[in-house]
């Protein structure tokens, strides 16, 4: 029997008003429940929002090494439960076991980190400029967190906005995204088992609509992150700004590898295929651009291929690569791969579904390899979110950074190179929020701030390490005369 969630507001597990609940099914066989949701309404979100405004003040008060212990407790209870975790992970969201179970371990990795830091959070002291006064600062919470995340990630992403939030005093609500919710329902488990106060840390289920909108347009929502599409991101961003929200938001990416004619080119190849096809290409840092020195393209292709046609297909808890989230994520593939033929793009391999046995109607594409892409072509300018990669041709370097950055995106960026003087170039000029040299587009340290420029983010703030700590506070400034 599919397991029944509930909301969890003000310390509570609460059914929503509307007394209708969702599902969500297994991509790797469609007909599977796998649980079941509250449908929440505007009035529960705002329920919870309430809750939140009120827990905030005493949960500010509260020493940072006692909030730190409570996400420690929180990390060690998920760290106990990471199997269990990785096969819901697993049959929500198609991740294989091995991806699903590193994606637990971050958010584990996360809450650990985070309280951690509780135990250095604080200000600054500054020379005054007379004799009798102490000058420094205090970071203070922004006040209540309205926090809305994707499929995607769905136990990493809440966990680098979760952890922050309540390490510097803030209290949250979190409306994660309808397609995998289960393990961010998971860490409030946690949580409420750790011995958060009543009403500092909430979550609603449902559609972006009804209960995302309402948290991000509440009066008493002070902070607004947001992981999702551009479309949706912008709209968000509008609103809370409209309303004098404080604002992050990481909207996506078309990230590049540039392959020098001086790389190892099955080195090359091997980094470009693990990017371009991990997670499915459900990533927002994913390659979907490969980017090769005319030199070594033929070469590249060849390998890049055999990397593509090497991935064992399947479900997650047993393959290399599992299904797309959703009937919608798959026919938005499909529907790109028809795009890029028709613009005149050579398929090298993949392009379709997988036929046989263990497929039955699970939502599996090939990993796929289009050649012959012109950087103005749609497959080289729009977001894919699938394993399929473009490989474009360039003379030299110069072309090859003209056409990594041009895209409206700039996210992360990559390049495989023997060449320390291009690497450098390549790491000062490209329009990108993570930039690596030899190694893949994909992976991220949490300790180091993470984001994108220009439509990849609003450009306004950074997540993770010091910058996560830096959305969720305000600084005020000290003139002690004692």
């Amino acid at each position: 029997m599919a397991e029944r969630y509930h909301n969890y507001v003000d310390g509570r597990w609460t059914r929503s008003e509307t007394g209708e609940t969702f599902e969500t099914t297994n991509p790797a066989a469609p007909t599977e429940v796998v649980a079941e949701y509250e449908q929440s309404s505007a009035e529960d979100a705002n329920a919870a929002v309430e809750a939140a405004a009120a827990a905030q003040g005493e949960w500010a008060t509260t020493p940072a090494p006692e909030r730190g212990a409570i996400l420690r407790e929180a990390g060690s209870i998920l760290a106990d439960r990471n199997e269990e975790l990785t096969e819901l992970l697993t049959l929500e969201e198609g991740k294989t076991h091995a991806e699903a179970g590193g994606e637990v371990q971050r958010a584990i990795d996360i809450f650990y980190y985070y309280a951690e830091k509780t135990r250095d959070l604080g200000g600054t002291v500054k020379s005054a400029s007379g004799p009798r006064t102490n000058l420094y600062t205090v970071a203070e919470p922004v006040g209540v967190a309205g926090l809305v995340t994707p499929w995607n990630y769905p136990i990493a992403i809440p966990a680098w906005k979760i952890a922050p939030a309540l390490a510097t005093g803030n209290a949250i609500v979190l409306k994660p995204a309808e397609d995998a919710p289960g393990v961010a329902l998971e860490i409030f488990e946690a949580l409420d088992e750790a011995g958060i106060p009543d009403g500092v840390a909430n979550v609603v289920t449902g559609f972006g609509a009804t209960a995302g909108n309402a948290v991000v347009t509440h009066d008493e929502v002070d902070a607004v992150s947001f992981t999702g599409s551009g479309q949706v991101g912008e709209m968000v961003y509008e609103k809370a700004t409209d309303d004098g929200k404080r604002v992050q938001t990481e909207l996506g990416g078309k990230n590049p590898t540039v392959i020098s004619d001086s790389a190892d080119v099955e080195e090359a190849a091997e980094i470009v295929a693990a990017g371009a096809f991990g997670t499915t290409g459900q990533s927002c840092t994913a390659c979907s651009r490969a980017i090769v020195h005319t030199d070594v393209y033929d070469e590249f292709v060849d390998a890049v291929v055999e990397q593509a046609e090497s991935i064992e297909i399947g479900p997650g808890d047993e393959y290399d690569m599992g299904p797309q989230v959703s009937e919608s994520e798959l026919e938005g593939t499909l529907d790109y791969i028809e795009i890029a033929e028709n613009e005149g793009a050579t398929l090298e391999t993949g392009g379709g579904q997988p036929e046989g046995e263990r497929f039955g109607d699970g939502y599996y594409v090939e990993p796929t390899v289009f050649t012959d892409v012109e950087n103005d072509f749609r497959i080289a300018q729009e977001e894919v979110f699938g394993p399929v990669l473009a490989v474009i041709e360039v003379a030299d370097f110069e072309e090859a950074l003209a056409a990594a950055n041009d895209v409206q995106y700039g996210l992360s960026a990559s390049i495989v190179t023997d060449d320390h003087t291009e690497a450098e170039r390549f790491v000062r000029e490209i329009e990108a929020g993570v930039a690596k040299v030899n190694d893949k587009t994909t992976g991220l340290e949490l300790h180091v701030p993470f984001g994108g420029v220009k439509n990849s983010s609003s450009e306004t703030w950074r997540e993770q390490g010091d910058a996560g700590i830096d959305f969720y506070t305000i600084e005020k400034t000290v003139y002690d005369g004692f």
